[in-house]
């Protein structure tokens, strides 16, 4: 019996494995075919390169899912295919016993892409963005098309590219009084963040002073900026939810919740990624369940036709439902857990019928 699992793990494994490389790679080509209208002087096909190599952590997680269900269905499809499913049927062995043998390679699956939807891809993603972002507007002035804005009490502050760990290029700022009249601009071409003191350091200074009938101006090598803004926040304004790190949603939703601030569109990215295993294992059932069912004699591209069917429509009915939660008030968690549901009562009704 071991040598049995073994041998429908490696096949399961080894399908998902292809099934994910050709979806990464396909979506990543497509990247690097629409980043080539960025290039420019600075910012070179190599870099192009670079920057999409650097997202393929957060490609993996995003197609890790459907990579599952499409490799199910190949990998249990050779089998079939092969007579050996029907070989280990008569051998006694049942279709829950079968189905232990796909999850095994599975389970693998799950914990690859949690730690690295948790600890790389957040990390990735802004480091990715913010090399691109400096090598697109660097530490020249303010370009307004892009890039994060922030604001602080009356001040207005908006960053070319932002680096993990405290470092930005490009900082822009602008301070208003009570009336709305701007008071004060400043552009430096680098601010670094200083986490013993809690303060940013900033260098290359302009300063302009608005006065009543004129202007003045300064200039400074370093500045001191005493602010709220840390690193931690700013990742925030940068990364879109789905790409934050499951601690840093909770932590933002919370600070959301104490400022009486909406957090439904947090609460479902939150719950995405907590759900993310039983999203996977939902979806691999109802593949399994094809295989035994419907799809027992078809041919192996009618197979991935409709695994890819049954991945694009189940992600369109999660981005329906996630918009549909916040605007008509029920709870993010059942906007992300009524697909995968809905997958697990079908596949074990189909693996009931065929058992």
């Amino acid at each position: 019996m071991r040598r049995l699992s073994r041998h429908v793990g490696s096949t399961i494994f080894a399908a998902i494995a292809v099934a994910l490389l050709v979806l990464v790679g396909l979506d990543s080509v497509g990247a690097i075919i629409d980043q080539t209208a960025d290039i420019s002087r600075n910012y070179h096909f190599s870099d192009v390169l670079i920057y999409v190599g650097t997202l393929v952590p957060s490609r993996i997680y995003e197609y890790m899912p459907f990579a599952s269900l499409i490799g199910c269905l190949i990998g249990l499809g050779l089998l079939a295919t092969n007579s050996e499913v029907i070989v280990m049927r008569a051998a006694g062995v049942s279709p829950l016993r079968i189905v232990g043998f796909v999850l095994q390679p599975v389970m693998l699956f799950i914990m690859f892409s949690m730690v690295i939807g948790e600890y790389f891809s957040p990390y990735l993603d802004q480091l990715a963005e913010g090399r691109r972002g400096y090598l697109l507007k660097g530490e020249s002035a303010q370009d307004s098309t892009s890039g994060p804005w922030n604001r602080e009490g009356n001040e207005f502050m908006h960053f070319n590219a932002v680096f993990p760990g405290g470092v930005v290029y490009g900082v822009t700022r602008y301070r208003f009084n009570d009336d709305r009249q701007i008071e004060e601009a400043s552009f430096s071409s680098r601010a670094t963040f200083n986490a013993n003191e809690n303060y940013w350091m900033e260098e290359n200074v302009s300063v302009t002073r608005f006065l009543d009938n004129s202007t003045e101006t300064e200039k400074l090598v370093t500045r001191r900026w005493d602010s709220e803004l840390t690193p931690g926040v700013l990742s925030l304004n940068i990364l879109p939810a789905d790409s934050l790190s499951m601690e840093a949603l909770y932590n933002y939703i919370r600070y959301l919740r104490l400022q009486n601030t909406d957090t439904a569109g947090y609460e479902v990215a939150f719950w995405r990624k907590v759900l993310q295993p039983l999203i996977i294992l939902g979806l691999v059932l109802i593949g399994i369940s094809f295989v035994f069912g419907p799809l027992r004699d078809s041919t192996m591209g009618f197979r991935i036709f409709i695994g890819v069917v049954v991945g694009v429509s189940f992600r369109i009915l999660q981005d329906m439902l996630g918009p549909l939660s916040i605007v008509f008030e029920f709870p993010p968690l059942m906007a992300v857990l009524a697909p995968v549901l809905f997958c697990v009562v079908v596949g074990l009704y189909l693996l009931r019928r065929s058992g």
